[in-house]
């Protein structure tokens, strides 16, 4: 994964006050943490770090450089954490943790599934998602975008284990290797019971006029 730059400031000044302020500028308050250091506050541009995740092929889980404004500092960090403004969408606090490019790191890594199973599309069962992400552990610059599970060839009762996952190499996945990710079960069919009360009677014929007198 290749790291992007991005250039941030320190924040000397705390408080929720000082949080807004910066908001209005359009910077959002962060903290750096974690690589055997102290954590450092500082602020982003809102701007900067929206493009630079959408423009990467990594997204969130890409390696960024943090550039200290007005020095030369840097260091490689990552998002650990978004908090997003529940009104207006927008960035109001991120967690970046320090990256040592030859330690290992532990991150989170989704499971992206393709195709149509062969038992779905006969009909014969439905596709059960169960394990959407994955826990590993590797170096920074290995950090897989995704899992992908190709479900073409499943047939009913099929199961795809975690040890059946193709991983790339320096890449150890933490999770139980007999952990389902996606299977194959039947289709349950409900069953239709009539009761009585359900049953529609046929109405009564009733005539109209006079009773006939014997």
């Amino acid at each position: 994964m290749a790291d992007l730059e991005l250039e941030v400031s320190r924040r000397e000044d705390s408080g929720k006050g000082v949080a807004r302020k910066l908001r209005q500028q359009g910077r959002v308050p962060a903290v750096v943490y974690g690589g055997h250091k102290e954590p450092v506050s500082i602020s982003v541009d809102q701007k900067s770090v929206s493009e630079l995740v959408r423009k990467s092929e990594h997204g969130v889980r890409s390696i960024f450089l943090l550039k200290m404004s007005g020095s030369d500092q840097s260091r490689h960090a990552m998002i650990k954490d978004i908090q997003m403004n529940p009104i207006s969408r927008k960035m109001s606090h991120i967690d970046f943790v320090r990256v040592v490019m030859d330690e290992v790191v532990r991150v989170t890594i989704p499971v992206h599934v393709t195709g149509t199973a062969i038992a779905v599309k006969n009909g014969e069962g439905v596709l059960d998602f169960q394990s959407r992400e994955l826990h590993v552990e590797c170096l920074p610059g290995s950090i897989p975008d995704e899992f992908v599970v190709d479900v073409t060839e499943l047939k009913l009762h099929d199961v795809v284990r975690v040890s059946d996952l193709a991983r790339p190499e320096g890449v150890e996945i933490l999770d139980d290797p007999d952990r389902i990710v996606v299977s194959v079960s039947a289709m349950r069919a409900e069953a239709v019971t009539e009761t009585a009360d359900e049953a529609v009677a046929e109405p009564e014929l009733i005539k109209k006029g006079k009773p006939e007198e014997e």
